[in-house]
């Protein structure tokens, strides 16, 4: 349904509101300490934790997840949460976390609870979707007195002051369930989208390794490798260990004045800012190790720890990187590419963690050094490296196109909700 298709409202006039210069004329206007109590109730000692997260979700942490948290030694000042209640996260209210909770139980006294101060007059659902769409806008951020990096102080006496939209209760709940029903389907669409997002990438990832263990030919003669985790091989590549193919790239920075800082991110050798590197530029960049392009980086570091993986990287530009890398050079004429994806490989599919050493389980040089790894004939890694690049290209401009249909499908989403809550569509 098109936005402009839905009817509007037979008059308006001037809110009086600097957040929208009309509402409808049946609608008034309120500030929210003249609709809204703040809560002050006694925790009970089996109390669960509620949480309200940034995308408007308020429920039992136990409901959710229950790492990522910092948990308080002393519980001073929780506060109890009842279902229903309209909860507003001082600290991060202006990024989206207001919702009604689904739960009861307690929270820190960051967060504010507010009750309707009259019976009957208020839909605490609509006020959440108002809320956060005036906060996603950027307009709960505008009004904060207290701001921090990344965070916005939003607390009840600020909230109190806020002049709101305030129609009829029975427009509250129309708005509510017509608002309930759209975004789950927008929803559920963009959930069918994300899906439909990871199996391109897993597609993605056995394509690679597909290519890099077994070659193209899905014909060819194979061979046992002789090694448990690789299985059958094209009769006629080879299993070498990786000092055939690797060496340690050792070039220390000694004199030079290099300023391209490179990092890894994501499975990708970036570029890093040093505006951006507050506190953490080091006095002398002495001790890093150049990179050249076609480098296969490694980050060699806890590998126990690491669930995301994508520790291997191609250096495509010249810079420095801390010695907490491993920088491996490939031989002449063997092609970079093809060894980064087969490492890619290994780490995907968390075969690289069974070289690591120590406590950590750490991988340095002399883990690859070890390494098998498989050698097609040197012009089979070209034509393996193009093929694959193609299909790969294919795979991340369906990926793009799907990623660009979810952000519309959000800015729908975020326009249909403004709209409605502020009157400029009238939904029944």
């Amino acid at each position: 349904m098109q936005i402009d298709e839905i009817p509007k409202y037979e008059s308006y006039e001037d809110s009086g509101a600097d957040w929208a210069q009309t509402l409808p004329s049946e609608w008034a206007v309120e500030k929210a300490k003249w609709l809204f109590l703040r809560a002050d109730r006694t925790v009970h000692p089996d109390d669960g934790i509620v949480t309200c997260f940034r995308d408007g979700e308020v429920t039992l942490r136990s409901n959710r997840r229950t790492d990522g948290f910092t948990n308080a030694l002393k519980e001073h000042g929780y506060q109890r949460i009842h279902e229903g209640d309209l909860v507003i996260h001082a600290m991060d209210a202006f990024a989206g976390a207001i919702g009604v909770s689904d739960s009861t139980g307690k929270s820190t006294p960051v967060y504010s609870a507010c009750v309707e101060r009259t019976s009957n007059t208020l839909n605490a659902y609509f006020y959440a979707y108002y809320l956060r769409s005036l906060a996603l806008s950027g307009y709960l951020k505008s009004l904060a007195k207290g701001i921090r990096e990344r965070s916005t102080d939003f607390r009840f006496a600020d909230f109190a002051k806020l002049v709101l939209a305030f129609p009829p209760i029975d427009t509250q709940n129309t708005i509510v369930r017509f608002l309930n029903e759209k975004a789950a389907k927008i929803d559920k669409a963009i959930a069918i989208k994300e899906r439909q997002i990871a199996l391109l990438k897993e597609r993605k990832q056995i394509v690679i390794q597909n290519a890099v263990t077994n070659g193209l030919n899905p014909n060819a003669p194979m061979k046992d490798s002789g090694v448990d985790w690789i299985g059958q091989i094209p009769m006629h590549w080879e299993v070498k260990p990786g000092l055939v193919a690797f060496t340690e790239n050792r070039r220390n920075n000694v004199g030079l004045q290099e300023q391209r800082v490179l990092s890894l991110s994501y499975g990708k050798v970036i570029i890093k800012s040093l505006d951006k590197m507050t506190g953490l530029v080091p006095e002398s960049f002495e001790t890093y190790q150049i990179v050249y392009p076609d480098d296969v980086i490694i980050r060699g570091t806890d590998l126990q720890n690491d669930q995301k993986s994508l520790r291997t990287g191609l250096a495509k530009d010249r810079g420095i990187i801390t010695s907490a890398y491993i920088c491996l050079s490939l031989k002449n004429g063997y092609n970079a590419e093809f060894f980064h994806k087969y490492l890619h490989a290994m780490d995907i599919s968390k075969s690289i963690y069974r070289f690591g050493t120590g406590l950590r389980q750490n991988l340095s040089y002399a883990d690859f050094k070890r390494m098998p790894i498989l050698i097609p004939p040197r012009d089979e890694q070209a034509t393996i490296i193009r093929d694959v690049s193609k299909l790969e290209e294919k795979l991340e401009d369906a990926i793009s196109i799907m990623n660009k249909q979810i952000l519309a499908l959000l800015e729908y989403k975020a326009t249909l909700i403004n709209n409605a809550v502020t009157g400029k569509i009238k939904v029944v």
